[in-house]
């Protein structure tokens, strides 16, 4: 199978690269990159031709491409695949604007294309023991849910609203309420939010606490602040704690590491030794391209996230509760 990446933008792409060529049935054929430099410097080191056109890559035959160019430009480059007729894996967030998502959406099934959205936490070992325990009942009931998903300031284009769409709600988010969907298979009906701009002199927002009320009646509250520091020994956390009327259930997505004490870098490390979940959504997209199926993470799936970040939005600025209606 042969492979296209568009843009180096994202630093998810290189884990999507090397989990690509880890298949032995597949190619990274071509990279397109607006910044010729990493672009290049991506095409040497993945051994595969670097474009700077990216009409010509799409003319390729390609069966798929790989999106990980900044948020705004999410909507460009997935429209032009779809054109093109490739499938598409797109980083998360599926678009800055619901309109664009929509778009996106439409275009890829008009097509006849995969839209399948990178949300790899879904494919943590123990994030699918959650979801299988609470689905059996095991907690009873659900009536509420604490969510986190902390993070270091990434700097670069994350923090360029233009490019980024906003801070740390648009880039934590999505993650922890597409968590809570798919394990509960339900949707957001209410939402309050309050963000800020607390630890960095920046344009966008750092901090906020976003609580939610599901169409079931379940009251969550997520999280998304880039609170760790530059010393912190990981990138952040996703932890989420189920009550329920039988019991409550804590779980740590990253919870399987070994500690470092790297003197030579003079810096502490988490070292995961927990299955890949970049390898298993790489996987999981392949093996939908392969069968030509609906993915198991769709462009649907991206709206209703990002859905509920614009409406978070929205409510830190009229200081009150937003509803959603589907």
């Amino acid at each position: 199978m042969k492979i296209g990446m568009i843009s180096f933008a994202h630093m998810h792409a290189f884990s999507y690269a090397k989990h690509l060529l880890a298949d032995p049935e597949v190619e990274i054929t071509a990279i397109w990159d607006e910044d010729h430099e990493r672009g290049s410097k991506m095409a040497n080191l993945f051994n595969c031709q670097y474009i700077n056109d990216l009409e010509q890559l799409l003319q390729l035959e390609i069966q798929a491409v790989v999106v990980c160019s900044e948020n705004k430009m999410h909507k460009e480059h997935v429209l032009a695949a779809a054109r093109a007729g490739k499938h598409v894996l797109c980083e998360k967030p599926i678009a800055t604007e619901v309109e664009d998502a929509q778009e996106m959406i439409h275009a890829c099934k008009e097509a006849g294309v995969i839209l399948q959205v990178a949300y790899p936490v879904r494919f943590a070992p123990a994030i699918q023991r959650v979801r299988e325990l609470i689905r059996s009942g095991a907690i009873g009931e659900v009536v509420a849910i604490n969510g986190t998903n902390h993070g270091q300031m990434p700097g670069g284009w994350f923090i360029e609203k233009e490019l980024s769409g906003g801070g740390a709600a648009t880039d934590h988010i999505v993650h922890v309420m597409d968590l809570i969907r798919w394990i509960l298979n339900d949707e957001v009906k209410h939402v309050y939010a309050e963000l800020d701009t607390k630890f960095y002199s920046i344009d966008v927002e750092d901090c906020g606490i976003v609580t939610l009320e599901l169409e079931s009646g379940v009251i969550a509250t997520i999280d998304p602040s880039w609170s760790r520091p530059k010393t912190f020994p990981a990138w952040g956390d996703v932890l989420l704690e189920f009550v329920g009327t039988k019991g409550t259930l804590s779980v740590d997505a990253f919870k399987q590491h070994s500690t470092y004490y790297n003197d030579m870098e003079k810096k502490i490390q988490h070292l995961s030794w927990a299955d890949d979940m970049d390898q298993g959504l790489i996987a999981d997209f392949l093996q939908c391209v392969r069968k030509n199926g609906n993915p198991s993470i769709t462009g649907e799936d991206g709206l209703r996230t990002l859905e509920v970040v614009k409406a978070a939005y929205e409510s830190d600025r009229l200081k009150k509760v937003v509803s959603l209606n589907k």
